[in-house]
């Protein structure tokens, strides 16, 4: 077998350490990859394979990228689940003696993202590393792209909730022990929910010792002052979390100051189907921001507030004193609209600080990245000085905590210019003036023909030879010419280089120094420039805990200025956040929808929830008449009170709930080959096991996906079980079109009817969207069918077969003969069963209540249909 090349050998032994990653290998100008990684790459980036010399009877396959764009080709590998190891070279390969020494700088996966063209301003990138022993689950969620670290840990039978708080994070990448392999509903929900990248870690990463180790060298502090003492399941899986990152990112982790460990109980349970249901963050049918939650309530203005405002959403609160305390400041900028307007207008000179440090901690922020703070940092002291006279307590504390940065601020403006290159390798980024021996050389280099005119006119006056004169070439440099007839005033200090017809050429100790200044000035710029600039980025970073703080006081400010700022648009009010068990809404509307009405007026309606004698609430009425409507905007009302957020409403009383709990609509699982109803009643079961009777749920039809009986046996049973607080006793709207369900009203005290009231005229029917106590007298469904454009065959037929079913006569399939009345060959027609539509609009007509100008129109109108 013939040798492998020395630089394939260096190959080789890098991949042998990074065999599950795509080997980005650095050759000059190109990120190189072979063999495997280049059959991969070439068919998944659309690239040229090639071929390349080893050492080896064949040629390795190969493909490459150019270096300097190299991040579109990393994203788009990440984005199909690769993970990508980037090796660089370390020395520069003109001064290297044999093979260029390389080494792997990072390792790039989805989960550990920094690069701001491959991440979502307004979404966190997370990475969670999940862990589950006999003690139960541990959970560490980290976004190295802001610094941010969460972790929790749960009782072994809480899997239900650990897959709730994994949706909230909704991570794109795990990792995990092996004993996350046995629990099936969390690999599945993984697996078909969240669709990201997963991988199995040692056993060795999650032992305590490794692990508390790991934390108090990251931390310089041991757990217990981190604030997860007594927590082993948090600490192991912290701990496998941080050596995983190790591992990949080499250099930056730094940028991770401080854990925060969440109890679950802080939040409302929210999970993935209900989030999902009341369209938060992404609507159902395609997946956008626009005619969602989040959509409505964000005029934020900063990346950073962007991101919040989501946490917020994805995170309701439940302490009341906590919400208040937001509603407080959302309220001072609601009613201060100068002060509003001026934070608002300074908000929008506020680049993501928080990626910002992360690049310049990683040593990726280009110059202009840098000026970005800069300008950050010049609109601080006016913010910092409107929100000196705030009153509540939560603006009081932005105030303290956003820093000027002035410092900051003038280093950069000393030491960058104002319109820096994109990249600092193409030079110019020092400013003038920042320092001496950088100004030297430029004025050296760009000022160097006057300054050998001004050598050349010493040395005239020096030597007194009036048409000496300095030239340069190739094979002496620069030098001296002194012509035949001027010789003997030729000073001992000229040394002669080259002697020629007419003249002598002569070189000097300070032209020499000079013209070694001059050549080597170039590289000694961009050498010094790269040092200077390195001093700025050390400095800038020093200073990350200072510039974190503002950072995330700007983005609180940002969400309270957004939240105050719809609430005026939309004439939202102030909700009374208690811990009382009523949720009591005066002329509450859906936040979405009227937004999406283009200025038609909304119906608002009451809601009235308690646990007592108003526990649920049964809501009949035809489709699209607005009941689900109704059900989700009070659940979206409840949910941003919870937030701390004003609401769509004339008034809002919401006590506070401890999960909203959703089941809307209908649709299989084929992934897990589950029928419509299969899903149905899993959600309904995963509802009664984790409902208490302070949540709220939303039942839209429940038992609608199987047979009449069957569905509306189980509806009622689920409500009978809702209704007893020995099971649940939670508050609950509950849609259903069995109209037989309404009885639970004379029977369980805490049950009332409701209906969405329509008007009917004839055959047509009008939704008046209003809600009103009682049952419906009617499903209309026949008439929804007409508005949908069923075509009008249909329509005759079914008022004709539902008569006959309330008269409890048989149906005969229309056009079927009757033996006794045809004779033998004839066939009954279709208008013989259905009568025309003139006999249909005769029958309905109430000749007592036409006005004489009615029946003329009625008769035009059957006049004309008699034409059709």
């Amino acid at each position: 077998m013939t040798k492998l090349s020395p630089m394939m050998q260096q190959y080789f032994a890098v991949k042998e350490k990074h065999k599950d990653h795509i080997l980005f290998f650095r050759l000059g100008d190109f990120y190189e990859m072979f063999f495997d990684d280049a059959i991969v790459a070439s068919k998944e980036l659309e690239l040229t394979l090639t071929g390349r010399d080893c050492g080896q009877e064949e040629r390795a396959p190969m493909c490459g990228v150019p270096y300097h764009a190299c991040d579109a080709y990393i994203n788009r590998l990440i984005k199909k689940g690769f993970k990508v190891a980037i090796c660089e070279q370390m020395e520069n390969p003109a001064e290297a003696k044999g093979v260029v020494k390389r080494e792997v700088i990072r390792v790039v996966t989805p989960g550990t993202l920094i690069e701001q063209n491959m991440l979502s301003e307004d979404a966190n990138n997370y990475i969670a590393c999940v862990m589950f022993t006999e003690a139960g689950f541990g959970l560490a969620c980290a976004d190295i792209s802001t610094g941010q670290l969460f972790v929790s840990q749960f009782a072994a039978d809480a899997e239900g909730e650990l897959i709730n708080e994994l949706g909230r994070y909704s991570p794109s990448e795990i990792i995990f022990n092996d004993g996350i392999l046995d629990k099936d509903a969390l690999t599945g929900f993984i697996k078909n929910k969240l669709h990201c990248v997963a991988d199995l870690l040692d056993a060795d990463r999650f032992a305590t010792g490794n692990a508390r180790g790991l934390i108090e060298k990251h931390f310089s502090k041991s757990p217990e002052e981190l604030g997860i003492e007594g927590k082993a399941l948090a600490v192991s899986v912290l701990g496998a979390l941080l050596s995983y990152l190790y591992e990949t990112q080499q250099k930056g982790l730094e940028r991770i100051t401080s854990v925060s460990y969440v109890n679950a109980e802080q939040y409302m349970v929210l999970g993935l189907t209900a989030r999902r249901n009341l369209e938060l963050t992404q609507t159902m049918r395609s997946g956008e921001k626009k005619g969602t939650l989040l959509w409505v309530l964000d005029k934020t203005k900063t990346a950073m507030g962007k991101r919040l405002l989501r946490s917020f959403l994805e995170k309701p609160l439940v302490n009341p004193a906590v919400i208040n305390k937001r509603l407080n400041a959302v309220e001072e900028l609601y009613n201060d609209t100068m002060l509003r307007c001026d934070l608002i207008e300074s908000l929008a000179g506020v680049y993501d600080l928080e990626r910002l440090m992360t690049r310049i901690i990683y040593g990726n922020a280009s110059p202009r990245e840098f000026k970005s703070l800069e300008c950050t940092c010049r609109v601080l002291p006016p913010i910092k000085a409107r929100l000196e006279d705030c009153k509540s307590a939560y603006l009081s504390d932005i105030y303290r905590q956003t820093d000027p940065l002035a410092d900051l601020c003038g280093l950069i403006s000393r030491a960058i210019v104002d319109e820096p290159p994109v990249a600092l390798k193409d030079g110019g980024v020092i400013k003038e003036g920042f320092d001496e021996e950088l100004d030297g050389l430029r004025t050296l280099v760009h000022n160097t023909k006057q300054i050998l005119v001004g050598i050349e006119t010493q040395e005239k006056e020096k030597t007194g030879i009036k048409n000496l004169k300095i030239g340069y070439n190739r094979i002496f440099g620069y030098y001296i010419e002194v012509t035949k007839s001027n010789l003997g005033l030729v000073p001992d200090t000229y040394i002669r280089k080259q002697t020629l017809a007419n003249c002598e050429r002569y070189i000097t100790q300070e032209l020499k120094d000079l013209e070694d200044k001059i050549l080597s000035a170039g590289e000694r710029i961009t050498l010094l420039e790269a040092k200077l600039f390195e001093s700025v980025r050390q400095q800038v970073s020093s200073e990350l805990h200072r510039v974190q703080a503002t950072a995330s006081a700007l983005a609180h400010l940002d969400v309270y200025c957004s939240l105050a700022a719809v609430a005026v648009a939309n004439g939202y009010c102030r909700p009374e956040v208690n811990f009382s068990d009523e949720i009591s809404i005066k002329d509450g509307r859906h936040p979405v929808v009227e937004l999406l009405m283009n200025g038609a007026p909304f119906v608002a309606n009451d809601t009235a929830l308690n646990n007592s004698d108003k526990l649920i609430a049964i809501i009949t009425g035809p489709n699209m008449a607005g009941k689900s409507t109704y059900m989700r905007q009070t659940a979206l009302i409840v949910l941003m009170a919870q937030i701390g957020s004003f609401v769509p409403a004339a008034s809002a009383s919401v006590g506070v709930v401890d999960g909203i709990f959703t089941r809307v609509g209908a649709s299989d699982d084929l992934a897990s080959g589950q029928s419509t109803f299969m899903v149905e009643m899993t959600e309904v079961a995963e509802i009664m096991r984790e409902a208490t009777d302070k949540s709220l749920l939303i039942l839209d039809e429940i038992g609608r996906g199987t047979s009449t009986f069957d569905g509306m046996s189980i509806a009622r049973a689920v409500l009978e079980y809702i209704a007893n607080k020995r099971y649940v006793g939670a508050k609950t709207l509950f849609a259903t079109h069995y109209h037989e369900l309404t009885a639970l009203e004379d029977e369980l005290p805490s049950v009332k009817n409701y209906n969405i009231a329509c008007k009917k005229r004839g055959d047509d029917i009008t939704f008046l969207r209003r809600i009103v106590p009682g049952g419906a007298d009617d499903s209309y469904g026949i008439e929804v069918s007409k508005l949908a454009g069923v075509p009008d065959w249909i329509i005759k037929r079914a008022r004709q077969v539902l008569g006959k079913l309330e008269e409890g006569e048989e149906v005969k399939p229309a056009g079927k003969k009757k033996a006794h009345a045809e004779a033998p060959g004839d066939q009954m027609s279709f208008t013989a069963v259905i009568p025309s539509e003139v006999e249909e609009k005769l029958k309905q007509i109430d000749v007592n209540t036409l006005t004489p100008i009615e029946a003329l129109n009625k008769l035009y109108e059957l006049k004309t249909l008699l034409k059709d």
